[in-house]
């Protein structure tokens, strides 16, 4: 999969809610709320120009019925994908256009999402950074998201725990 981060693309918001707007007739009664999450989701930061949208659920198990819907929408189902009680599919093969990352409500992951978005979006410092080792990381390694990941992660845990912080005081 190539690496590419470009600069934010005031679309990506119409994006998520074309995405969201299908994905709740998938999910109809299960779903509690969706969220746009991911750097698509912070006016100004530079990312991939994958939409990540989080669908909270009051049962994660349900979700498997939807995978056929899912399906016919474009999305390749790929259960928890290393993440226990997520449910997560993704658009576009190689080209990947969106990725749904389904949690159920109440689990950590969802505040952990919801955090990160907050805390970037209301400390450009934090946020400029990040934009910029995503840039530099691109650049370096444009045909190897692994490395592309591993680049980014210390720097991403650092700013979770920041951002973790900052929202259970009740700051968003």
């Amino acid at each position: 999969m190539k690496v590419e981060v470009v600069p934010h693309n005031s679309e990506w918001a119409q994006k998520f809610q074309h995405e969201a707007d299908e994905l709740n007739k998938i999910f109809g009664q299960n779903l509690i709320e969706i969220h746009h999450i991911g750097s698509t989701s912070v006016p100004g930061l530079p990312a991939k120009p994958i939409i990540d949208i989080m669908p909270v659920v009051r049962r994660i198990e349900q979700v498997d019925v939807c995978n056929a819907q899912m399906e016919a929408f474009g999305y390749e189902c790929m259960g928890e994908f290393g993440i226990p009680g997520r449910r997560y599919f993704r658009k576009g093969g190689d080209n990947r256009t969106h990725q749904v990352h389904v949690f159920e409500y109440g689990d950590a992951n969802v505040v952990r999402h919801l955090a990160f978005r907050e805390y970037l979006k209301v400390h450009p410092e934090d946020a400029q950074t990040y934009g910029n080792i995503k840039a530099e990381l691109a650049k370096q390694f444009p045909n190897d998201i692994e490395a592309y990941m591993d680049g980014k992660d210390a720097l991403v845990k650092e700013i979770e725990k920041k951002a973790l912080a900052w929202y259970r005081e009740g700051r968003h």
